[in-house]
């Protein structure tokens, strides 16, 4: 008597799993899914590094139904696709590299509020399936086209939650300021996505502080981490401050660039503190035009601004999460997507 076979056994068989279970691309459901966008299936998006497997608008598709996106979620899959594939983000680096980073998505304009996508509480963990699915589709095609599979041509140690998802919008309804994006040039009403490769957050609470400084002195600490590569490379780090901690600062009249500045003034330590434990080596000291020898030296954990990604995201409540990037091989990459 011949067994049934399991759709979703043969999924995990198969190794085109994350370690989920995932939607069956019958050729109706990708054909539904295909129905979000008016791209033509065929057209090629480009190459998944390091394996350099071609996606298609269909293959994006086809990974997007697997994942449990709704076809409305398309067009963001795509375009974050293509920002992933841009050179400077180094993608096929990532895929290889014994660091667990992941390419953080931030989505905004009103797309990405029609959509669902969240920034609110718990908009780094699971529950919203905007959210969840959209940094799913993108990881699923990393594994299956890319070949960035542990222990193969990932030489990653621990990995890293984020490789499982990693999408977000800001908290448009509690944040004092301007987005991301509209800092950065563009308009209140463009639908634009910022994709920066960091680490898992790391939470900063402080219900102490009732005054700007003394906040963003303990934020920028959390930024200096000794173990981190922000502090020897010029790479990127992303701060998502909880609207509590953002209002304190709006309150006492700063803006988001004050904020903005004021971080990468306050995020160093000198060289003779980080000499105790992490990554300190003299090469690199050299190389960054510090004087080895002087333990006075400030060592800064911007070397560039426009590597501090500043969000307001999360609910209302004294936390901050601060992610530190990877080296200076990975420049965040950002750009509009058409929401069709």
């Amino acid at each position: 008597m011949s067994q049934k076979l399991d759709e979703f056994e043969f999924f995990f068989a198969k190794e085109w799993s994350d370690g989920f279970p995932m939607v069956t691309p019958t050729e109706d459901r990708i054909q539904w899914m295909l129905s979000g966008t008016q791209r033509k299936p065929d057209e090629i998006v480009g190459r998944v590094p390091p394996a350099l497997e071609a996606a298609s608008v269909r293959t994006v598709a086809i990974h997007a139904l697997m994942a449990g996106c709704k076809p409305e979620y398309l067009p963001v899959v795509l375009g974050g696709l293509e920002l992933i594939l841009r050179e400077e983000l180094n993608m096929g680096g990532v895929q290889c590299t014994m660091h667990g980073v992941a390419p953080l998505m931030i989505v905004n304009g009103p797309y990405a509020r029609r959509i669902g996508l969240h920034g609110g509480n718990g908009c780094f963990g699971p529950g919203f399936r905007a959210n969840v699915t959209i940094g799913r589709a993108i990881r699923l095609m990393l594994l299956n086209l890319g070949g960035g599979i542990s222990g193969l041509a990932s030489a990653t140690i621990f990995s890293s939650p984020m490789r499982y998802t990693a999408c977000l919008t800001e908290n448009m309804e509690r944040t004092p300021w301007e987005t991301l994006a509209v800092s950065r040039g563009y308009r209140p009403d463009d639908d634009v996505i910022t994709i920066a490769m960091v680490e898992c957050p790391r939470l900063h609470f402080d219900d102490v502080s009732t005054e700007p400084h003394r906040l963003l002195r303990g934020i920028a600490d959390s930024m200096t981490s000794t173990g981190s590569w922000n502090m020897w490379f010029k790479s990127n780090e992303v701060v998502a401050m909880s609207p509590q901690h953002a209002k304190l600062c709006a309150d006492a009249g700063m803006s988001r660039g004050e904020v903005h500045e004021l971080l990468c003034e306050l995020a160093v330590r000198p060289q003779g503190n980080l000499k105790r434990g992490g990554n300190w080596r003299r090469e690199r000291a050299i190389a960054m035009g510090i004087d080895p020898d002087n333990d006075d030296a400030p060592v800064k954990a911007v070397k560039d601004p426009n590597g501090l990604h500043l969000i307001v995201a999360g609910g209302f409540g004294p936390i901050t999460a601060v992610c530190h990037g990877w080296n200076e091989t990975s420049r965040a990459v950002h750009g509009t997507y058409a929401a069709n």
